[in-house]
């Protein structure tokens, strides 16, 4: 079993945990990264937008190495699988970087119909860094004031919820831009539903 390390603010339930994934491991999915990345999108924004300008693509839920490693953080998390979405990944060249954005949905939002029926709210958040960015791309809570450097292997995990089972405004997070070199991530979100 990993170390897991609780970050110490009551605010926010996040949880890092090191070497959760190899060097080999984190080799083959950067390469599997560049085989699907595309322009990311959000709901309300295009890429033009420069809100997120990242690459991104899933990966494919049925290669058997993808799904080991989507079994893992399930496990980790004690969670049933069918409450996961596809493990996606996303590249961060120079200059590239998402904007602070909560990744609960706002049920408000024309988008939220669509996403109820998917699986519902957002419970947790899995992402983990890939390669060593030579520098920028940390990831930033930028209502806690806490900064989180890109380390290869290491596995995040935050609950998007507060104990009640609102969203968590606290989660707000940014990719901040990459300065230097590219930087890799996988990130599986899970739902409060079975996803479909």
């Amino acid at each position: 079993m990993p170390d897991i390390y609780r970050v110490a603010d009551e605010r926010i339930e996040l949880f890092a945990v090191g070497d959760f994934l190899t060097g080999e491991e984190c080799a083959r999915l950067c390469a599997m990264i560049d085989a699907v990345a595309r322009p990311s999108a959000l709901h309300e924004l295009d890429y033009a937008s420069g809100f997120r300008t990242s690459y991104s693509g899933d990966l494919d839920p049925r290669d058997p190495f993808v799904a080991g490693i989507s079994a893992r953080i399930d496990a980790l998390l004690g969670v049933p699988q069918e409450i996961g979405e596809p493990v996606q990944g996303q590249r961060y060249l120079q200059g590239q970087e998402f904007k602070a954005h909560n990744d609960w949905f706002y049920v408000t939002e024309s988008y939220w119909p669509g996403e109820e029926a998917r699986g519902g709210q957002r419970s947790w958040t899995a992402m983990a860094y890939l390669n060593a960015v030579e520098a920028g791309g940390a990831t930033a809570f930028t209502l806690l004031g806490l900064e989180i450097e890109p380390k290869p292997g290491v596995l995040l995990l935050w609950n998007n919820a507060l104990p009640d089972g609102r969203p968590n405004e606290a989660t707000l997070h940014a990719g901040l831009p990459v300065e230097a070199g590219a930087k890799y991530v996988i990130t599986k979100w899970y739902r409060t539903r079975a996803w479909r």
